[in-house]
């Protein structure tokens, strides 16, 4: 037992020098760093009131010499605006700890922000010495690059960002370059492969439906637009581009429940009501959708499109000083376009001023290089005034635009237009059916103008995007549609156009374009023949 004890015995003092040091005191904060969690807690909270006021002390008594306190000063600043304030603190917060990356990216932030873009490329290849698998340090030199329009060394580091970590803004900003210099195809595949890493992002699959619907390819576009109203149903830009398709195909019911949801998220949004006005204009409410871009032109005055469209209602409607008016100011917003210029000679020929209206005509032919409707209504305007050497020259440049669109992507011409043609043909005693195929004979035609295909390849983006400018008007389009169903005159359609916006003429519903010219023609056809009866 004695012995036990002995062995027992120091086994009491180790014990208590466990207690003891147990109850040692916590060591203290350096002065530096002993607010830094209350800093930290109250920025997180957006407190930003006592946050500055925590940092005031904590620099008072550290004369200035806590980075983090400076820090976070510098991105407070930065949130209110003082960016040249903000920039100078983060420059104090890179002397205080000069091998710091995330100080010189700060530095570089706020000169991007100034708009100091190559002070900001330098400084960020800098960082990048520091730190050089930082995907931040690509992307934001990239983007720097797209500002100073160096696209190649743009590409050239966000494909590196990409390489280094998958984000979508990175893509996002890649596919934009490709679509500056026009490569639709590379621009949908970085998007791709976007939506393969982010399916659930809205924003991404509207892009890339929109992209898909400038190309024509109809299916996969309203797949991936279905795709991003699924994950955010007042995505306006998805519906306005989903509407525009649904207008297409004739659908104006439709379209307007769907624009009627866009419009309680975003209530001024100019395309949107424009394209809400040439629904109405579609059925026929002309009152209805001249208030629409009435609304849409006050709270976009300088867009062109929606000038345009005003005065292709009133040209409608038989207003022709009110077209006259929108069209011209149109013009002066957009004077390159051609077929503005050809609705405008439509609205002086109706204002029994031939002169100016042959001036516009010019104007249109100059311009429009691959549509002949310009050349087929001027030339049934030179008919009918007497220069039938004038007309014939109009008419054979129309049939040579005409040969290269059906070689070109086989395009599909609108009965009226191919009636007038003949019509003018036989009159100008150059033959009915020199280059045109008759509609009936393909049994899956539709009744749309060859202006159609014209409109997809050459609609102007908003873009933030150019599939969606076309989507939000079509002045350009419709301005052609409407001249093919008016230049034939008395004839009607015998079922809804599947272009956008296109009304259909009824009996009593003379379009303004040129039917005055035409019924002359009729005229002078029947006179001719009751010569021919008499002699």
């Amino acid at each position: 037992m004695a012995e036990e004890k002995i062995e027992q015995a120091p086994a009491f003092p180790v014990a208590t020098e466990a207690r003891k040091a147990r109850q040692k005191k916590a060591p203290d904060l350096p002065i530096l760093e002993r607010r830094n969690w209350l800093i930290h807690l109250h920025y997180i909270r957006k407190d930003y009131e006592t946050c500055k006021a925590i940092i005031k002390e904590q620099l008072q008594e550290t004369q200035g010499m806590c980075e983090y306190a400076v820090y976070v000063q510098a991105l407070i600043f930065r949130l209110e605006g003082k960016i040249q304030q903000s920039l100078e603190l983060f420059q104090t917060c890179s002397i205080l700890s000069p091998l710091s990356s995330d100080n010189l990216k700060q530095v570089a932030r706020s000169l991007f922000l100034l708009g100091k873009h190559k002070a900001a490329i330098e400084v960020y290849n800098e960082a990048a010495r520091l730190n050089q698998k930082d995907w931040e340090i690509c992307h934001n030199l990239g983007v720097c690059y797209v500002f100073l329009k160096e696209l190649s060394k743009a590409k050239e580091q966000l494909i590196l960002a990409l390489q280094l970590s998958r984000h979508e803004m990175t893509s996002v900003m890649l596919g934009k370059i490709y679509l500056l210099e026009g490569d639709t195809d590379k621009a949908i595949e970085v998007y791709k492969k976007a939506v393969e890493f982010s399916p659930e992002n809205a924003e991404l699959l509207t892009t890339l439906g929109l992209l898909y619907l400038e190309l024509g390819v109809y299916p996969k576009a309203f797949e991936h637009l279905g795709n991003a109203l699924t994950y955010d149903a007042g995505n306006c830009k998805a519906i306005l581009a989903a509407g525009s398709m649904m207008q297409t195909h004739g659908d104006f019911d439709v379209a307007l429940n769907k624009y009627r949801v866009a419009a309680y998220s975003e209530p001024e949004s100019p395309p949107l009501w424009n394209n809400i006005a040439m629904c109405f204009f579609g059925k026929k409410k002309y009152v209805a959708a001249i208030s629409c871009l009435k609304r849409a032109n006050y709270l976009a005055p300088f867009d062109w499109k929606i000038l345009s469209n005003l005065g292709l209602v009133h040209l409608t409607m038989q207003q022709y000083a009110s077209s006259f008016h929108f069209l011209s100011a149109a013009i002066n917003l957009q004077p390159r376009r051609g077929e503005l210029y050809m609705l405008l000679a439509v609205a002086l020929t109706n204002l029994d001023d031939p002169e100016n209206a042959k001036q516009s005509y010019e104007q249109a032919v100059s311009l429009e290089q691959c549509h002949p409707l310009v050349n087929l209504n001027y030339a049934v305007l030179l008919y009918n005034q007497g220069d039938k050497k004038g007309a014939l020259s109009q008419y054979q440049e129309m049939e040579h635009k005409v040969n290269t669109l059906k070689e070109g992507n086989n395009a599909e011409f609108d009965p009226e237009m191919v009636d007038m043609a003949q019509k003018l043909g036989a009159a100008l005693q150059v033959g009915e059916s020199l280059v045109w195929t008759k509609p009936a004979k393909d049994p899956k035609s539709k009744q749309r103008t060859a202006s159609s295909s014209k409109v997809s390849s050459t609609q102007q983006p908003l873009g933030s995007n150019q599939a969606l400018g076309q989507a939000m008007s079509s002045a350009a389009g419709y301005g052609k549609s409407l001249q093919s169903s008016t230049g034939g005159g008395s004839t009607q359609f015998s079922k809804p156009p599947s272009l956008p916006l296109e009304p259909e003429p009824g009996p009593d519903d003379s379009s303004g374009a040129l039917v005055p010219e035409s019924h002359e023609m009729e005229r002078n056809k029947e006179q001719s023949k009751k010569r021919l009866v008499a002699e």
